[in-house]
């Protein structure tokens, strides 16, 4: 049988069965459940979600309120788009929303069984991972012993970008590359690529072909009860991609066991506790590989974008630039680099950052929750339990009930804060790395690293747009793709100038 008549006979019998299901359920009381769109036959509101998925969340929310329910396929999603609402979710109903809703693509190789990212927090092994991650590698003990090897590879980052003075470089591949080498020096004591090179964009590129899978529109997402089929493919091509990325991190852990048996030298790193913790039966062989990809590939990913986003609104807004030049130039003159304290010196830059993360949150809705239990009411209505919840961060931080002019780029909001805003997901109006139990772990690495390096590119090197681009041009320009995190669909291309 030909692929497209498989697909046709299989599409017919999933209509019928929903249909079957939906005459099952005609008469229930739905009179508590939250307000939504009508959704059509088999398909549900999925095409209600045209482009990108933050903003037609948004739009719909405008419409039918902050507690609002979809239905995708056979999936029911409550979506979260007001700050009051999200802190009624976490002040009262966080451990009944924090297991995952794991798409297909993510259970390819068994990954989503072995990952911080896709495990609910209930998951004994979840607490462990947190709790190892936690101890050894984002602590403030640990963060602050490898400071140095942090503070050496953005140098790296900046003598790379010098060596380029004068000719257009992508900020983004080069910063990538900064990053990736940041984090593997301070975990494996190794660079694992070529800063702006071709090892670089290839690794990135696997990273965000996968991340853009899970956000697509899946028949086994949609219709659970087809998806030992794996109808579309998408769990067997993820699966592919794994496998690449996994040859390089097994490669570094095979080195590193192989120097453990000839020689009791160590490195007092991430990965050396990681086989100390393998050699006393701890975590096993394979859930090295799976802690390796979401310290190192994840936090890549996001801490790229969060400069890249930074900026790019300081290359569109002069003004803003200036400022932060003026204040860097007053706390530090001459002195040749920044170091990772002097930032808190910095309250103007650190309000860009801020307000860079609020208007283009790397994750604009997060990463789904699960409710997996009975009993969770949010602004008066009832969730159903196993109903997806998601949280639309981009909305919720563009509340006009909260944010004054919330669509402008406004670094000054953040100054005028007498209390200040956290990045920590206290203040729910500001959730650019989630909220509760599920806070993004890697947050405290982020938050040291992302000011840093936006204040060495700046101190350090002018930026010049491309000839014949204007900073008009460039907001023209500066739109987002969205996938599961919000990247430019441009990348954002400068000329650095080292400056004198």
């Amino acid at each position: 049988m030909e692929t497209t008549e498989l697909w046709l006979l299989l599409a017919t019998l999933a209509v019928s069965l929903l249909y079957y299901l939906s005459s099952l359920r005609r008469g229930a009381d739905v009179s508590r459940l939250p307000p939504g769109p009508r959704p059509l036959p088999l398909v549900g509101n999925l095409l209600d979600l045209r482009g990108h998925l933050h903003h037609s969340l948004a739009r719909l929310s405008r419409a039918h309120g902050p507690v609002m329910r979809l239905q995708l396929g056979l999936t029911t999603a409550v979506v979260v788009s007001s700050r009051d609402a999200a802190r009624e979710a976490f002040a009262k109903h966080d451990r009944r929303l924090a297991a995952r809703a794991v798409p297909d693509a993510a259970r390819a190789l068994g990954f989503s069984e072995r990952s911080m990212m896709w495990l609910p927090s209930s998951d004994p092994w979840w607490k462990a991972l947190r709790n190892i991650v936690a101890a050894h590698v984002f602590s403030a003990r640990s963060l602050a012993a490898v400071r140095g090897v942090r503070e050496r590879k953005v140098r790296d980052l900046l003598g790379y970008l010098r060596g380029r003075a004068g000719r257009e470089v992508d900020i983004g591949q080069a910063v990538y590359g900064g990053v990736v080498n940041l984090m593997s020096s301070a975990f494996f004591s190794i660079d694992v690529v070529d800063v702006g090179g071709q090892s670089a964009q290839g690794l990135r590129e696997l990273i965000e072909a996968i991340v853009e899978v899970t956000a697509k529109p899946n028949v086994s997402d949609l219709f659970p009860f087809l998806r030992r089929l794996d109808l579309q493919g998408w769990r067997r091509w993820t699966a592919r991609r794994y496998e690449e990325i996994f040859r390089v991190l097994d490669g570094i852990i095979d080195r590193r066991l192989a120097e453990a048996s000839s020689s009791r030298d160590t490195h007092g790193d991430f990965l050396d506790v990681l086989l100390e913790l393998l050699s006393t039966g701890k975590v096993g062989r394979d859930n090295l590989t799976a802690i390796l990809f979401d310290v190192l590939a994840a936090g890549s990913d996001t801490i790229t974008i969060a400069v890249e986003w930074a900026m790019a609104e300081l290359l569109r807004n002069p003004s803003t630039m200036a400022r932060v030049r003026a204040e860097l130039d007053g706390a530090f003159g001459s002195k040749a680099t920044v170091e990772e304290p002097d930032v808190a010196r910095l309250p103007y830059l650190l309000a860009v950052v801020k307000e860079a993360m609020r208007l283009h949150p790397v994750a604009p809705i997060l990463l789904p929750h699960l409710a997996v239990e009975v009993g969770v009411e949010l602004g008066g209505y009832a969730v159903p339990k196993g109903s997806i919840v998601i949280f639309n961060a981009s909305a919720i931080m563009r509340d006009p009930g909260v944010w004054e002019r919330p669509d402008e780029f406004l670094p000054e909001r953040f100054l005028d804060k007498s209390a200040g805003v956290e990045l920590r997901g206290k203040d729910l109006e500001f959730i650019p790395f989630g909220a509760g139990r599920r806070l993004c772990p890697g947050l405290p690495m982020a938050e040291r690293v992302v000011p840093h390096i936006v204040a060495s590119l700046l101190h350090g090197i002018e930026w010049r747009l491309p000839e014949g681009v204007s900073p008009e041009h460039l907001d023209l320009s500066l739109s987002e793709k969205f996938t599961a995190v919000n990247v430019l669909a441009v990348p954002l291309r400068a000329v650095p100038v080292v400056r004198t």
